[in-house]
């Protein structure tokens, strides 16, 4: 953590007690907060730092929305009000919020069951059904994103033409990386190994997106707390906004249950793909659809390297190996994939 929240003047802000400890939370790559314990319980402290999403009419958004659904009964831990009734607090001009801490651990989809992978499925189904509830119609769209980099336009699909460049100036960098290592290797080969799998496909790039929903915008293993076999809390509602809801699922599915050299559990997608689509009234060819977009958007990212090449910015190393056989991997698989969100 880069510095330590202004105990203090937060807690005067709220009926919490006096601070006994305050230790960093440092799981997931954009998070910034910390476990507090006072005289009054355990919270977590958030400091909404990223600029794309910590303005304080967007965090009053998000609150609102984890609020209305917790009355719908899904599993969300809402902000606490201050003594002013409000839940942003904010202090030097950077904002925080505090919510209760939930007892939990993260759960990986080679973690769950069968039954588990649909209990998830509905779960995220339930998640887009609710929000379709308490939100109003229209709202602002989040920018279309593999992982923490957005895209300009959030329904264009990406343009080879733009791929490829990037792809030959990320090809520089990791010849001009010195000393070279085993990352700097498997770069170059999956980047060689992208070019010629966009070559063979350029003319399968999707069309602009279509319908869209309220979405969390971010539902992966790090942002989902299990109390034993049972999903606890839904947190980090940063990215909540208005994108293809059939798209969420999707994404979620390629984090879940992706394995370490890149292939998906195609048997807990099927279980938990029918659930979800059950769940959030979603249609095959709205899932076929949605298949084909992050497909594209895989095959076009390179997000990862951005970060360790562009930013030196090691955080998401461990996650580049099978995030990068995974495109290749679904590429060969493409009816296999889309056979099993829809079958």
């Amino acid at each position: 953590m880069p510095h330590a929240p202004p105990l203090g003047a937060l807690l005067r802000q709220y009926r919490a007690g006096s601070a006994l400890s305050c230790e960093p939370v440092d799981q997931g790559l954009l998070n910034r907060g910390w476990r507090l314990c006072t005289t009054r319980g355990r919270f977590f402290l958030k400091h909404h730092f990223d600029p794309e999403t910590a303005a304080p009419a967007a965090i009053d958004r998000q609150h609102r929305a984890t609020r209305r659904l917790a009355g719908l009964g899904v599993p969300v831990a809402p902000a606490l009000p201050g003594r002013d009734g409000r839940t942003v607090v904010v202090v030097g001009g950077h904002c925080y919020a505090l919510h209760p801490w939930i007892e939990g651990r993260h759960r990986h989809g080679g973690q769950l069951t069968a039954a588990q992978c649909e209990r998830l499925g509905a779960l995220l189904g339930a998640v887009h059904a609710g929000l379709e509830q308490v939100m109003p119609a229209t709202g602002p769209r989040t920018p279309e994103r593999a992982g923490p980099r957005a895209a300009p336009d959030p329904a264009a699909s990406a343009d080879p033409a733009d791929t490829f460049a990037l792809i030959d100036d990320l090809l520089a960098q990791v010849r001009r990386h010195r000393p070279a290592d085993s990352f700097d290797e498997l770069a170059r080969h999956r980047l060689l190994e992208r070019r010629a799998l966009l070559e063979r496909h350029a003319d399968r790039r999707p069309p602009r997106g279509g319908a869209a929903g309220w979405v969390h915008g971010d539902f992966h293993p790090f942002n989902l707390l299990y109390q034993g076999d049972a999903p606890a809390a839904i947190v980090d509602w940063d990215r909540l906004g208005v994108r293809p809801r059939a798209e969420e699922a999707v994404r979620a599915a390629a984090i879940f249950f992706v394995g370490p050299s890149g292939p998906l559990d195609l048997p807990k997608v099927r279980a938990y793909a029918r659930a979800y689509r059950r769940t959030a009234g979603a249609t095959p060819a709205q899932l076929e659809a949605a298949v084909h977009r992050v497909w594209w958007e895989r095959l076009n990212d390179f997000w990862m390297l951005r970060w360790h090449y562009e930013r030196d910015d090691r955080r998401a190393d461990p996650q580049f190996p099978a995030a990068s056989a995974l495109a290749v991997w679904w590429t060969r698989e493409y009816e296999a994939v889309c056979e099993a969100f829809t079958g």
